[in-house]
């Protein structure tokens, strides 16, 4: 036994002796390499190191890691969120007022979570990619609680707000089809290219959000004011509106009611760590009602996923692909190949010829006057101009899908329809039918007809001299999504002519019908709306 021991320790010392690591200075050649080669300099590097000395625990500072490998997944979207927080906080007593503001309102605070359900993974997915802060995830619950059909006072759209001139600039499409500012892929990818933008600019998480609210012109010119009088520049030192002074006050304090729910008695929906919708490409135009059946959603979920379509049909030329809840998008695809009941589309654009009044359009689409004005958003007293494209029935004998060309060019503009209105002018002295005739470029034989006296009459001095003259409403801009300009939807401003002249009817009052048979341009019908003098 005591052989065999001594058998066994005899084996280990000659092991040791053999890992041991050789002299360096036996081993190293002239140039500096190590004698052993690749695989000797490789054992040299794994060789373990024990401490001579006794240990001592590691300050907080010393512990850091700049790449740590977490073994286990997020549990959901909120843990995954919380996970790459990277911002500064901010502390201030305007977080503080937030963080009760909504700690207050748990409703609001339900219903914005829920709606956020359909958008935030993909969201997130977008960040990570990017390598941004994921409390930039919660920045749709600040502008516009994740509703993507919200549209501000300052005509600012979808869940990220983004201005009509804002939105192109970043390749958003405002057409009459689409507004994809309010679309969730595109809107996404224009936001975090901004607010990349505005990070590069400014260097300052907190400044870059400042300037997404404000404008980055706005918040250089507060910078190099604060630098000019010797200031700090950070967020807080800057003078700014209102609202952008609250804007990251708000973002943070939502950033700590997910950080910890429970410290604001705050239940936060469980929203798994799962994209919620696919993309589906769209390879025919398709009425939004039948899309929605087809994938077997409500029309109203449907919509959320795809809110850029404001119309009812989907130009596949102009929308190539459509968002569906996961596990809907195969049961689209299967229906839509099986579906054998007719046309996709009942609905087809229509570039309007020449220059046309609504009841002429009306008339030639074989719609009402009053469903192709709701429909297209056609403001009352404006004639339709040629080149614009409006959303009319779909024959039978329609084949064609509407052309790429019309799908991505397609726009509404409009000319103001001019019509008379029965006025009364106080007669000069030595005033006659022709003088007034002259007076307002008008026929002497109308004037003569309207006032009930011969061509060749002589009005005495002060006399009410009975005329028609045009008026026309204010001139609408080109649009893309058919509406009118800022503010005037519904509303028709009134110039009156040039010359002063005294009205015979209270305003707002009906245009007086005109004797027929003269060359009067009737006012068309279409609604009764509000006017208002400019």
């Amino acid at each position: 036994m005591k052989f065999l021991a001594a058998t066994c320790l005899a084996g280990s010392l000659v092991l040791a002796g053999c890992a041991a690591p050789t002299d360096n200075s036996s081993s190293t050649s002239s140039s500096g390499t190590t004698a052993g080669g690749t695989g000797a300099r490789v054992a040299e590097r794994a060789a373990p190191v024990y401490p001579r000395d006794a240990l001592s625990p590691l300050s907080s500072g010393e512990a850091r890691s700049q790449s740590v490998v977490t073994l286990a997944p997020p549990t959901d979207m909120w843990d995954r969120i919380r996970r790459g927080f990277k911002m500064p906080n901010l502390e201030s007593d305007l977080v503080r007022d937030r963080e009760q503001w909504y700690a207050s309102r748990p409703d609001y605070i339900q219903r914005m979570t829920e709606r956020s359900n359909k958008y935030i993974f993909h969201i997130v997915e977008e960040l990570e990619r990017r390598n941004m802060p994921t409390e930039l995830a919660l920045l749709p619950y600040i502008e516009s609680a994740f509703n993507p059909q919200a549209v501000s006072s300052a005509r600012a759209a979808g869940m990220w707000q983004f201005m009509p001139a804002t939105g192109t600039d970043f390749d958003l499409k405002q057409n009459i089809f689409r507004d994809d500012r309010r679309d969730v892929l595109a809107s996404t990818r224009a936001a975090l290219d901004y607010l990349q933008k505005l990070y590069g600019m400014f260097g300052d998480w907190q400044l870059a959000l400042a300037a997404y609210n404000w404008g980055e012109g706005s918040v250089g010119r507060a910078i190099a004011k604060n630098q000019r009088l010797g200031l700090p520049t950070t967020y807080s030192d800057l003078t700014m509106p209102a609202e952008t002074r609250m804007y990251v006050p708000k973002l943070q304090a939502v950033k700590n009611i997910v950080a910890n729910p429970q410290a604001f008695n705050a239940e936060l929906p469980l929203i798994a760590n799962h994209p919620y919708f696919q993309t589906v490409t769209l390879t025919r135009d398709l009425d939004v009602e039948l899309a929605a059946k087809l994938a077997d959603v409500r029309i109203e979920d449907f919509r959320a996923l795809n809110p850029a379509a404001h119309k009812p049909v989907l130009i596949a030329s102009g929308t190539p692909q459509i968002l569906l809840p996961w596990d809907n998008a195969a049961v689209f695809q299967r229906n839509f190949d099986a579906y054998s009941q007719g046309q996709y589309a009942s609905w087809t654009a229509w570039v309007v010829p020449n220059t046309m009044t609504v009841a002429d359009a009306a008339q030639r689409s074989g719609m009402s006057e009053a469903d192709l004005r709701a429909l297209n958003n056609v403001p009352p007293r404006m004639l339709i101009k040629a080149g614009s494209t409006l959303i009319v029935p779909r024959g039978a004998r329609v084949k064609e899908d509407v052309a790429a060309v019309v799908a991505d060019g397609g726009h509404l503009s409009f000319q103001p329809e001019i019509v008379n209105r029965r006025t009364t002018v106080k007669a000069g002295r030595n005033d006659s039918v022709a003088s007034i005739a002259r007076r307002y470029k008008l026929a002497p034989s109308n004037v003569a007809e309207w006032n009930d006296v011969k061509p060749n009459h002589a009005f005495k001095r002060g006399y009410s001299v009975v005329v028609y003259l045009p008026v026309r409403a204010t001139a609408a801009a080109r649009v893309g999504s058919g509406a009118g300009p800022a503010g005037a939807r519904g509303r028709v401003a009134v110039a009156a002519s040039k010359r002063p002249v005294q009205a015979a009817t209270p305003r707002g009052k009906n245009v007086a019908k005109v004797p027929a048979g003269k060359q009067v341009v009737r006012e068309k019908r279409g609604g009764t709306p509000a006017k208002q003098k400019r």
